[in-house]
C-alpha cells in the first residue's frame, strides 16, 4: 500500500510516499479500513521531528491521527460493522495511508451528508473539542466559553459545539482575520492576540458583564495561564488541550482557591482504547447527528493529494490554515 512515510527527524522534506506492506488485523476486536481521507494535525508535525512519538503499538514511522473510508476487513470478534461501511475515526498514528487497523470501537458512522474530504476533517477535531468541553468542563447552556486559537481545527469544533449546546462563546487567534472567518461559526466576541495577553481580561470582562468565563478551552499554553485565571468566573474550569505557545508557567495557587478553579489536563491520542471507545461513543451519540442535521460542519481549509503531503505540512507549518488540512487518499 502507498503510505506516508518518517524517513529521518525534520522538515518536511523527511516525508516520502512509499510503498509498505498494509497492516494486519491486531486483535479479534479490531478492523481494516480503506482510508479516502486523513486529516494533518499539529501532533503529526511534532511526530515528524522526533518531538512526540505515536504511542507504543502505533506505527513509528507513518503519521495520522484521523480518518475516513471503509470498513474492509472485520476481525472475528467485531459484530457492529460490516465491509463496505463508511466511518471515521481517530488513530494513535498510521492513518495518512491506504489503509489502517484499529479498534472497532474507536470509529463512528459517516453520516450520508459528508463527502470523504469533509469526513476526513472530522473526528480528531470534534472527538477532541467534545471531550474537552463537555467530559472534562461539564459544559452547561448559557454558560460563557473562552476558546483560544479559534481559527484551528479544535477551536473552530469547540465554537460551533459549544454555541449548538447554548453556551455563549469568545475566541482568539493571532489574526483578526481568522476572527473575522470564525465568528460564522458562533464566535460572539473575539480579541486578537498579542504580546500582552492581559490585556484579553479587559476585553472579557466588557463581554461578559463582569462575570467572567465558565470555561476555557487552552490551546496556546503557558503565555495565557495567568490572563485565563485573571478572567475566569467562580467556580471556572479551564481544560489544556494543547501548548503550542509553550509548557512552562507561574501559577498563582491562591487565585485558584480563591476562584474555586479546576484545572484540567487532557490529551486524547495517549489514552488506552478503551477511553478513546468511550469518547467516540459519546462522539457518536452526542455530534453526529449534529453533523448530521448540519447545525455543526467540517471547517476545510485545503486539501491535498497524498503525493503533496510535505506542501501540507509546510502550510500548517507556517499557521497560514484555518480549519483542516486534508490528505486525499
Amino acid at each position: 500500500m502507498k503510505a506516508v512515510v518518517i524517513t529521518a527527524q525534520g522538515g518536511p522534506e523527511v516525508l516520502e510516499v512509499r510503498d509498505v506492506e498494509p497492516p494486519e488485523l491486531s486483535t479479534p476486536n479490531s478492523i481494516r479500513v480503506k482510508v479516502r481521507a486523513a486529516s494533518l494535525n499539529r501532533a503529526d508535525l511534532l511526530q515528524r521531528r522526533g518531538l512526540y512519538p505515536a504511542p507504543p503499538g502505533d506505527p513509528q514511522d507513518i503519521p495520522g491521527m484521523e480518518f475516513a473510508g471503509e470498513v474492509e476487513k472485520l476481525g472475528s470478534n467485531v459484530t457492529q460493522w460490516k465491509t463496505g461501511q463508511r466511518v471515521f475515526g481517530i488513530t494513535g498514528a498510521g492513518a495518512q495511508a491506504e489503509y489502517v487497523v484499529v479498534p472497532a470501537n474507536n470509529v463512528a458512522e459517516i453520516p450520508q451528508n459528508l463527502e470523504w474530504p469533509e469526513a476526513g476533517a472530522v473526528p480528531e477535531v470534534f472527538v477532541t473539542a467534545h471531550d474537552a468541553l463537555f467530559t472534562r468542563a461539564n459544559l452547561q447552556a448559557r454558560e460563557n466559553v473562552l476558546v483560544h486559537a479559534a481559527g484551528s481545527g479544535v477551536g473552530l469544533a469547540a465554537i460551533q459545539l459549544a454555541r449548538a449546546s447554548g453556551a455563549k462563546v469568545f475566541g482568539t487567534s493571532r489574526t483578526s482575520e481568522k476572527l473575522e472567518r470564525a465568528k460564522p461559526f458562533g464566535l460572539s466576541g473575539s480579541f486578537t492576540a498579542g504580546t500582552d495577553p492581559l490585556a484579553l481580561v479587559s476585553a472579557l470582562k466588557t463581554w461578559s458583564g463582569d462575570r467572567g468565563v465558565d470555561v476555557v478551552l487552552e490551546l496556546v499554553g503557558a503565555p495565557n495561564l495567568e490572563a485565563n485565571l485573571q478572567a475566569l468566573a467562580q467556580k471556572g474550569r479551564i481544560v489544556l488541550v494543547g501548548m503550542t505557545g509553550g509548557s512552562l508557567a507561574k501559577l498563582d495557587l491562591l487565585a485558584v482557591m480563591q476562584k474555586r478553579a479546576t484545572l484540567v489536563g487532557t490529551v486524547l491520542r495517549a489514552r488506552s482504547d478503551e477511553e478513546k471507545g468511550l469518547a467516540v461513543s459519546l462522539f457518536a451519540k452526542q455530534v453526529v447527528p449534529l453533523l448530521k442535521s448540519g447545525e455543526v460542519v467540517p471547517v476545510i481549509d485545503s486539501v491535498y493529494k497524498l503525493a503533496d503531503v510535505c506542501e501540507a505540512h509546510r502550510r500548517m507549518e507556517a499557521n497560514e490554515n484555518f480549519g483542516k488540512i486534508v490528505l486525499v487518499i
